[in-house]
Protein backbone atom coordinates (compact mmCIF):
# COMPACT_ATOMS: atom_id res chain seq x y z
CA UNK A 1 0.00 0.00 0.00
CA UNK A 2 2.72 2.48 0.94
CA UNK A 3 4.31 2.29 -2.51
CA UNK A 4 1.13 3.69 -4.05
CA UNK A 5 0.67 6.59 -1.63
CA UNK A 6 2.02 10.03 -2.42
CA UNK A 7 1.52 12.91 -0.01
CA UNK A 8 -0.57 15.60 -1.69
CA UNK A 9 -1.50 17.64 1.35
CA UNK A 10 -0.42 20.90 -0.23
CA UNK A 11 -0.19 21.53 -3.96
CA UNK A 12 0.77 25.11 -4.78
CA UNK A 13 0.03 26.94 -8.02
CA UNK A 14 3.06 28.83 -9.34
CA UNK A 15 2.77 31.31 -12.25
CA UNK A 16 4.85 29.96 -15.12
CA UNK A 17 5.79 33.42 -16.36
CA UNK A 18 7.57 34.38 -13.13
CA UNK A 19 11.15 33.04 -12.97
CA UNK A 20 11.64 34.28 -9.39
CA UNK A 21 8.58 32.29 -8.26
CA UNK A 22 9.82 29.18 -10.05
CA UNK A 23 13.15 29.50 -8.26
CA UNK A 24 11.58 30.22 -4.86
CA UNK A 25 9.40 27.13 -5.20
CA UNK A 26 12.50 24.95 -4.78
CA UNK A 27 12.65 25.84 -1.09
CA UNK A 28 8.94 25.80 -0.21
CA UNK A 29 7.52 22.97 1.93
CA UNK A 30 4.87 22.01 -0.63
CA UNK A 31 4.13 18.38 -1.46
CA UNK A 32 3.50 19.37 -5.07
CA UNK A 33 3.84 22.34 -7.41
CA UNK A 34 1.52 23.16 -10.30
CA UNK A 35 3.62 25.20 -12.73
CA UNK A 36 0.88 27.07 -14.51
CA UNK A 37 0.72 27.98 -18.19
CA UNK A 38 -3.01 28.68 -18.17
CA UNK A 39 -4.95 31.04 -15.89
CA UNK A 40 -1.94 32.61 -14.17
CA UNK A 41 -0.28 33.65 -17.44
CA UNK A 42 -1.25 36.60 -19.62
CA UNK A 43 -1.84 35.92 -23.32
CA UNK A 44 1.26 37.88 -24.32
CA UNK A 45 3.44 35.79 -22.00
CA UNK A 46 2.22 32.29 -22.95
CA UNK A 47 5.21 31.32 -25.09
CA UNK A 48 7.77 32.70 -22.65
CA UNK A 49 6.07 30.94 -19.74
CA UNK A 50 6.17 27.63 -21.60
CA UNK A 51 9.92 28.01 -22.10
CA UNK A 52 10.53 29.03 -18.48
CA UNK A 53 8.49 26.19 -17.00
CA UNK A 54 9.87 23.43 -19.17
CA UNK A 55 13.43 24.64 -18.58
CA UNK A 56 12.81 24.67 -14.82
CA UNK A 57 11.44 21.11 -14.82
CA UNK A 58 14.33 19.85 -16.94
CA UNK A 59 16.88 21.56 -14.70
CA UNK A 60 15.41 20.04 -11.55
CA UNK A 61 16.41 21.07 -8.05
CA UNK A 62 12.91 20.63 -6.61
CA UNK A 63 13.75 17.65 -4.41
CA UNK A 64 10.98 15.13 -3.82
CA UNK A 65 8.17 17.58 -4.65
CA UNK A 66 5.79 16.47 -7.37
CA UNK A 67 6.02 18.73 -10.41
CA UNK A 68 2.87 19.21 -12.45
CA UNK A 69 2.58 21.38 -15.56
CA UNK A 70 -0.86 22.83 -16.18
CA UNK A 71 -1.18 23.37 -19.90
CA UNK A 72 -3.67 25.47 -21.82
CA UNK A 73 -6.70 23.73 -23.27
CA UNK A 74 -5.85 21.33 -26.08
CA UNK A 75 -8.22 23.16 -28.41
CA UNK A 76 -6.64 26.54 -27.68
CA UNK A 77 -3.94 28.05 -29.87
CA UNK A 78 -1.29 27.09 -27.29
CA UNK A 79 -2.53 23.63 -26.34
CA UNK A 80 -0.61 21.40 -28.73
CA UNK A 81 2.67 23.26 -28.24
CA UNK A 82 2.19 23.17 -24.47
CA UNK A 83 1.55 19.44 -24.55
CA UNK A 84 4.60 18.73 -26.71
CA UNK A 85 6.89 20.85 -24.53
CA UNK A 86 5.47 19.39 -21.33
CA UNK A 87 6.04 15.83 -22.55
CA UNK A 88 9.64 16.67 -23.40
CA UNK A 89 10.21 18.18 -19.94
CA UNK A 90 9.10 14.96 -18.19
CA UNK A 91 7.17 16.32 -15.18
CA UNK A 92 5.38 14.00 -12.79
CA UNK A 93 2.05 14.95 -14.36
CA UNK A 94 0.36 17.14 -16.93
CA UNK A 95 -2.75 18.90 -15.66
CA UNK A 96 -5.54 19.28 -18.22
CA UNK A 97 -7.83 22.28 -17.69
CA UNK A 98 -11.62 22.16 -17.84
CA UNK A 99 -11.96 18.45 -18.51
CA UNK A 100 -15.51 17.69 -19.63
CA UNK A 101 -15.43 14.25 -21.27
CA UNK A 102 -13.58 10.98 -21.61
CA UNK A 103 -12.73 12.04 -25.17
CA UNK A 104 -10.71 14.99 -23.88
CA UNK A 105 -8.62 12.67 -21.71
CA UNK A 106 -8.13 10.16 -24.51
CA UNK A 107 -7.05 12.95 -26.86
CA UNK A 108 -4.44 14.02 -24.33
CA UNK A 109 -3.27 10.45 -23.82
CA UNK A 110 -2.90 9.97 -27.58
CA UNK A 111 -0.85 13.18 -27.85
CA UNK A 112 1.37 12.09 -24.96
CA UNK A 113 2.16 8.85 -26.76
CA UNK A 114 2.83 10.76 -29.97
CA UNK A 115 5.18 13.18 -28.20
CA UNK A 116 7.02 10.44 -26.33
CA UNK A 117 5.96 11.27 -22.78
CA UNK A 118 7.92 9.46 -20.07
CA UNK A 119 6.22 6.57 -18.28
CA UNK A 120 6.33 8.57 -15.04
CA UNK A 121 4.33 11.46 -16.51
CA UNK A 122 0.69 10.97 -15.55
CA UNK A 123 -2.52 12.86 -16.27
CA UNK A 124 -4.27 15.12 -13.79
CA UNK A 125 -7.71 16.57 -14.55
CA UNK A 126 -9.12 19.95 -13.58
CA UNK A 127 -12.76 19.45 -12.63
CA UNK A 128 -14.25 22.91 -12.85
CA UNK A 129 -17.32 23.11 -15.09
CA UNK A 130 -20.94 21.95 -14.77
CA UNK A 131 -20.48 19.53 -17.67
CA UNK A 132 -17.36 18.17 -16.00
CA UNK A 133 -19.33 17.48 -12.83
CA UNK A 134 -21.98 15.56 -14.75
CA UNK A 135 -19.29 13.53 -16.56
CA UNK A 136 -17.04 12.92 -13.54
CA UNK A 137 -17.49 9.14 -13.46
CA UNK A 138 -16.89 8.84 -17.21
CA UNK A 139 -13.76 10.98 -16.96
CA UNK A 140 -12.33 9.06 -13.99
CA UNK A 141 -12.76 5.75 -15.82
CA UNK A 142 -11.37 6.99 -19.14
CA UNK A 143 -7.67 6.23 -18.59
CA UNK A 144 -5.45 4.43 -16.12
CA UNK A 145 -2.98 7.29 -16.58
CA UNK A 146 -5.16 9.58 -14.47
CA UNK A 147 -3.82 9.78 -10.94
CA UNK A 148 -5.51 12.90 -9.58
CA UNK A 149 -8.59 15.11 -9.87
CA UNK A 150 -8.16 18.81 -9.03
CA UNK A 151 -11.27 20.77 -8.09
CA UNK A 152 -11.52 24.18 -9.73
CA UNK A 153 -14.14 25.64 -7.44
CA UNK A 154 -13.66 29.28 -8.48
CA UNK A 155 -14.61 28.59 -12.10
CA UNK A 156 -17.35 26.25 -10.96
CA UNK A 157 -19.00 28.83 -8.69
CA UNK A 158 -18.89 31.35 -11.53
CA UNK A 159 -20.47 28.95 -14.02
CA UNK A 160 -23.18 27.96 -11.53
CA UNK A 161 -24.03 31.64 -10.90
CA UNK A 162 -23.56 30.69 -7.25
CA UNK A 163 -21.81 32.36 -4.31
CA UNK A 164 -18.74 31.52 -2.25
CA UNK A 165 -20.06 30.66 1.21
CA UNK A 166 -18.38 29.40 4.37
CA UNK A 167 -20.07 26.00 4.27
CA UNK A 168 -19.82 25.75 0.45
CA UNK A 169 -23.38 24.51 0.15
CA UNK A 170 -23.68 25.67 -3.49
CA UNK A 171 -20.95 23.23 -4.60
CA UNK A 172 -21.56 20.27 -2.28
CA UNK A 173 -23.22 18.24 -5.02
CA UNK A 174 -20.32 18.88 -7.39
CA UNK A 175 -17.68 18.04 -4.79
CA UNK A 176 -19.54 14.85 -3.91
CA UNK A 177 -19.84 13.70 -7.52
CA UNK A 178 -16.12 14.16 -8.11
CA UNK A 179 -15.18 12.49 -4.83
CA UNK A 180 -17.33 9.48 -5.67
CA UNK A 181 -15.88 9.22 -9.17
CA UNK A 182 -12.29 9.55 -7.94
CA UNK A 183 -12.63 6.98 -5.18
CA UNK A 184 -14.43 4.53 -7.48
CA UNK A 185 -11.35 4.53 -9.73
CA UNK A 186 -8.72 4.80 -6.95
CA UNK A 187 -7.75 8.34 -8.00
CA UNK A 188 -6.54 11.02 -5.58
CA UNK A 189 -8.53 14.24 -5.40
CA UNK A 190 -7.54 17.74 -4.28
CA UNK A 191 -9.84 20.41 -2.92
CA UNK A 192 -10.10 23.81 -4.61
CA UNK A 193 -8.28 26.97 -3.59
CA UNK A 194 -9.24 29.40 -0.82
CA UNK A 195 -9.01 32.96 -2.08
CA UNK A 196 -8.96 35.18 1.04
CA UNK A 197 -5.33 35.32 2.11
CA UNK A 198 -6.09 37.56 5.09
CA UNK A 199 -8.45 35.19 6.89
CA UNK A 200 -6.22 32.42 8.24
CA UNK A 201 -8.88 31.01 10.55
CA UNK A 202 -11.36 30.62 7.70
CA UNK A 203 -8.65 28.98 5.59
CA UNK A 204 -8.03 26.42 8.34
CA UNK A 205 -11.76 25.78 8.54
CA UNK A 206 -11.80 25.22 4.78
CA UNK A 207 -8.97 22.69 5.07
CA UNK A 208 -10.75 20.88 7.91
CA UNK A 209 -13.95 20.74 5.89
CA UNK A 210 -12.02 19.34 2.91
CA UNK A 211 -10.45 16.69 5.13
CA UNK A 212 -13.87 15.73 6.47
CA UNK A 213 -15.24 15.46 2.93
CA UNK A 214 -12.44 13.04 2.05
CA UNK A 215 -10.01 15.13 -0.02
CA UNK A 216 -6.33 14.10 -0.03
CA UNK A 217 -5.13 17.69 0.15
CA UNK A 218 -5.74 21.23 -1.02
CA UNK A 219 -4.57 23.36 -3.91
CA UNK A 220 -3.10 26.65 -2.74
CA UNK A 221 -2.44 30.11 -4.17
CA UNK A 222 0.17 31.42 -1.72
CA UNK A 223 3.06 29.97 0.32
CA UNK A 224 1.53 31.34 3.55
CA UNK A 225 -1.16 28.65 3.22
CA UNK A 226 1.31 25.75 3.19
CA UNK A 227 1.78 25.19 6.91
CA UNK A 228 -1.91 24.81 7.75
CA UNK A 229 -2.60 22.50 4.80
CA UNK A 230 0.39 20.30 5.64
CA UNK A 231 -0.70 20.04 9.25
CA UNK A 232 -4.40 19.38 8.68
CA UNK A 233 -4.12 16.85 5.85
CA UNK A 234 -1.48 14.79 7.68
CA UNK A 235 -2.46 12.13 10.23
CA UNK A 236 -2.15 13.49 13.76
CA UNK A 237 0.02 11.77 16.38
CA UNK A 238 -3.08 10.53 18.19
CA UNK A 239 -4.58 9.19 14.95
CA UNK A 240 -1.35 7.35 14.18
CA UNK A 241 -1.11 5.88 17.66
CA UNK A 242 -4.69 4.61 17.43
CA UNK A 243 -4.06 3.25 13.93
CA UNK A 244 -1.04 1.31 15.12
CA UNK A 245 -3.02 -0.13 18.05
CA UNK A 246 -5.72 -1.25 15.63
CA UNK A 247 -3.22 -2.97 13.33
CA UNK A 248 -1.49 -4.73 16.24
CA UNK A 249 -4.71 -5.80 17.97
CA UNK A 250 -6.26 -7.15 14.79
CA UNK A 251 -3.14 -9.15 13.94
CA UNK A 252 -3.06 -10.64 17.45
CA UNK A 253 -6.76 -11.52 17.26
CA UNK A 254 -6.26 -13.30 13.93
CA UNK A 255 -3.37 -15.29 15.38
CA UNK A 256 -5.54 -16.34 18.32
CA UNK A 257 -8.52 -17.13 16.11
CA UNK A 258 -10.72 -14.48 17.70
CA UNK A 259 -13.59 -13.07 15.66
CA UNK A 260 -14.17 -9.92 17.71
CA UNK A 261 -11.56 -7.22 18.29
CA UNK A 262 -11.93 -4.29 20.68
CA UNK A 263 -9.51 -1.35 20.76
CA UNK A 264 -10.14 1.38 23.34
CA UNK A 265 -13.61 -0.05 23.76
CA UNK A 266 -14.43 0.22 20.06
CA UNK A 267 -15.35 -2.70 17.84
CA UNK A 268 -12.77 -3.12 15.07
CA UNK A 269 -13.45 -4.71 11.70
CA UNK A 270 -11.33 -5.21 8.61
CA UNK A 271 -12.41 -1.86 7.15
CA UNK A 272 -10.90 -0.10 10.17
CA UNK A 273 -7.65 -2.01 9.67
CA UNK A 274 -7.46 -0.97 6.03
CA UNK A 275 -7.91 2.69 6.96
CA UNK A 276 -5.35 2.37 9.75
CA UNK A 277 -2.84 0.90 7.30
CA UNK A 278 -3.53 3.77 4.89
CA UNK A 279 -2.84 6.38 7.59
CA UNK A 280 0.39 4.70 8.67
CA UNK A 281 1.56 4.45 5.05
CA UNK A 282 0.69 8.10 4.44
CA UNK A 283 2.65 9.18 7.51
CA UNK A 284 5.65 7.16 6.34
CA UNK A 285 5.46 8.76 2.89
CA UNK A 286 5.29 12.23 4.47
CA UNK A 287 8.33 11.50 6.62
CA UNK A 288 10.25 10.32 3.58
CA UNK A 289 9.29 13.46 1.65
CA UNK A 290 10.37 15.75 4.47
CA UNK A 291 13.69 13.99 5.21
Amino acid sequence: MSNDIKPRRSVLYMPGSNPRALEKAKSLPADGLILDLEDAVAVAAKTEARELVTAAVKAGGYGQRELIIRINGLNSEWGAADMKAACEAEPDAILLPKVESAQMVMQAEKMMVEYGAADKTKIWCMMETPRGMLKAAEIAASSDQITCFVMGTSDLVKDLHAHHTKMRLPVLTSLGLCLLAARAENIDILDGVYLDLNDEEAFRDSCLQGLEFGFDGKTLIHPKQLAAANEIFAPSLSELAFAERIITAFAEAETQGKGVVLVDGKLIENLHVENAQRLVALAAAINKLED
